[in-house]
């Protein structure tokens, strides 16, 4: 079963693709970046680049980290706006979305809610040996680390 992990944002979205097998594999890693200013365009900018990378990998389920705290009100809402796009374009294709709290996929993954992103990106590189070779942004990282979670959580891996 493949999974794709999103860690939203506004103009940088994570994206991977995890094969939920025992061990799990990183068949894709990488980052949308959103270019648009204007919000509508925005919006439909992201919906292509989700939309691009699930018909390319055809995942089963959506892991997608959820919104839990902004001191930027306005940060929260365009983060909101592009979660709202995830999971329509998750919908639309007929894929399973399970959405964790940043803490609830750093305890799946590190074993600790409160690790730090050192913590998860090195536990993502010793689950993933894959991602040893990635020199990516956090929001990749973190995109991993939702995917793994995900497999972790809902216990979907396989014996390969």
């Amino acid at each position: 079963m493949r999974v794709i992990g999103i860690d939203p944002g506004t103009t940088a979205i994570g994206c991977a693709i995890v094969e939920a097998s025992m061990p799990p594999r990183l068949l894709h890693a990488g980052l949308i970046t959103i270019r648009a200013s204007d919000t509508v365009e925005r919006l439909c900018e992201l919906h292509h680049g989700i939309e691009a990378i699930i018909k390319k990998w055809q995942p089963e389920v959506a892991s997608v980290e959820k919104l839990f705290f902004a001191a930027n009100t306005k940060t929260a809402m365009a983060v909101a706006q592009a979660r709202g796009v995830i999971l329509l374009t998750a919908g639309l294709h007929g894929i399973s979305v399970v959405e964790y709290t940043p803490r609830e996929i750093k305890k799946a993954l590190t074993g600790d809610g409160s690790a730090d992103k050192e913590q998860v990106k090195k536990m993502v590189k010793l689950t993933v040996p894959e991602a040893t070779e990635l020199s990516a942004r956090d929001d990749v990282f973190d995109a991993i680390a939702s995917a793994l979670g995900c497999c972790f959580q809902e216990k979907l891996h396989r014996k390969s």
